[in-house]
């Protein structure tokens, strides 16, 4: 199966964390965005970093730096467009988003997400887990989805831009109606998903390495 290309999502603004960029933050003598960069790229074709102001701040990347194309902070889904405008550019059909907060996400992401496309005529799944909610929402299946990694078509890009552009900003209300799936992960030694939005966060974190 052809590797897809891949977004790690670092455009928002961070306001829990007192701002600036949480990928930058340390977590166990490295940052959190190189944890990250050094789980998706054995995962797939090629990585990008969607990010907005002086890009001059992740040089030590060595990754291509995407801005937002929709003004306002509309939230993930901004992101996600400007990794299919540039997976467009490559020739990819597909692209896997992931958090730049996120740093324990499935070693396996991107071979279940694309098995759970399997039959799909534009690949759109979503990752989710079973457990209680707590700021995520569940979803009619009872699953809570975890809606910044995911598995999206280039083919419908300009479709998700004149979403943005008419003010949409929550994903499932993008995803649902166009016949995005769910890929459930397992939770049995904690929850692959768990994201750094507070001091607090990223104290737990330390904990979990």
């Amino acid at each position: 199966m052809t590797k897809p290309h891949a977004v790690i999502l670092a455009g928002g603004q961070a306001t829990r964390m007192g701002g600036g960029d949480k990928g930058l933050l340390q977590l166990g003598g490295q940052t959190l965005l190189q944890r990250v960069v050094d789980r998706i790229c054995p995962q797939v074709a090629e990585v990008a970093l969607n990010a907005n102001g002086d890009p001059a701040r992740f040089a030590n990347f060595d990754l291509p730096v995407l801005p937002d194309s929709v003004s306002g902070y509309p939230g993930p889904l901004a992101g996600v467009l400007a990794g299919l405008d540039w997976a467009a550019e490559r020739g990819a059909q597909a692209v896997v988003s992931v958090a730049a907060d996120t740093p324990f996400f499935p070693q396996d992401l991107v071979a279940r997400l694309q098995d759970a496309a399997q039959g799909q005529s534009h690949p759109l799944v979503l990752a989710a887990t079973k457990g209680e909610a707590k700021t995520r929402s569940k979803s009619r299946s009872g699953l809570i989805r975890h809606p910044t990694f995911g598995l999206w078509p280039v083919a419908l890009r300009d479709d998700l831009r004149a979403a943005l552009e008419n003010g949409l900003k929550k994903v499932v209300l993008w995803t649902d109606p166009r016949g995005g799936r769910e890929c459930e992960f397992p939770v049995a030694g904690g929850d692959p998903f768990f994201n750094v939005n507070t001091p607090q966060d990223l104290a737990q974190a330390e904990g979990m390495l």
